[in-house]
């Protein structure tokens, strides 16, 4: 359904259409249409996603946290289920050099109250050597727990950037699920508000109305691919977007000390 304004002169640029109540409750009636659609298609592939096979892991497989080496089977914390998500590293990084997106994916992921009252435990796995990452997890003040894998990856089937859930029986480990890019929105609630407004996230792959503010330019991202996608995930200290030397994740600006900084100090990942 297309809807044109009442009075085509009250037209605002790069907004939406001006109309009456009734014109906008059809509008959004036609919609909810779609998104019921979209919601039962959800709660089927969740289905699909409950049948799936399951792969042994070695429960033995040691990790490193806070109380020095563990067995992987400690990360679950006496609970049957486990979802951790698996944080990229750049060794001997300070924390403005750390990967924004996942950044942004943790942020989102700071209690897992929600889970552990279900029975579901949460865990953050990196392949950063522990003792950086121990400062840098007091740093960010997160208060799940955070675990070294290196050298642990093959044997636990993790990779970066990826929500993985394992299933514990007894003194057993198995492999279930595993997702990484867009699959990983749904534990990151800010994207699904965003999709709710006007303008979305005002990212360069969106399908926009003519006239709509497209992402700002704020210059090629380390690694130089994408400016205009995630372009809010980092800012300087005033609050800017930009992917220059003087840019953190912009989560990292709630911090204290957290001050201004003149270069993202990535000195090389971990691999």
């Amino acid at each position: 359904m297309t809807t044109t304004p009442d009075d085509p002169t009250a037209a605002l640029p790069g907004r939406p259409p001006v109309v009456d109540l009734a014109t906008w409750q059809a509008a959004r009636d036609e919609l909810l249409v779609r998104e019921k659609a979209h919601t039962r298609e959800g709660d089927a592939i969740a289905a699909a996603r409950r049948r799936l096979p399951m792969v042994e892991l070695d429960p033995t497989a040691e990790v490193i946290g806070p109380d020095g080496p563990v067995p992987f089977l400690d990360v679950f914390a006496g609970r049957d289920e486990l979802i951790v998500y698996h944080s990229m590293w750049y060794d001997g990084a300070p924390p403005q050099g750390q990967c924004e997106g996942c950044t942004f994916n943790l942020w989102h992921l700071r209690d897992a109250a929600y889970l552990n009252a279900r029975g579901v435990s949460f865990a953050v796995l990196t392949s950063g050597p522990w003792q950086e990452v121990a400062r840098y997890v007091e740093f960010m003040g997160y208060t799940e727990p955070w675990y070294s894998v290196r050298g642990a990856e093959p044997a636990l089937r993790t990779e970066e950037g990826h929500l993985v859930c394992f299933l514990r029986d007894g003194e057993r480990a198995f492999l279930t699920y595993s997702t990484t890019g867009r699959g990983n929105e749904p534990a990151d609630a800010s994207l699904g508000l965003l999709d709710m407004t006007p303008y979305g996230r005002r990212e360069g792959w969106q399908d926009d109305p003519e006239g709509w503010p497209g992402p700002p330019d704020v210059g090629a991202p380390v690694g130089g691919h994408g400016a205009p996608i995630c372009w809010y995930w980092r800012t300087d200290a005033d609050g800017n977007a930009t992917w220059g030397p003087t840019s953190r994740p912009a989560a990292q600006w709630t911090r204290p000390g957290a001050g201004p900084v003149e270069t993202l100090g990535r000195h090389g990942h971990h691999h």
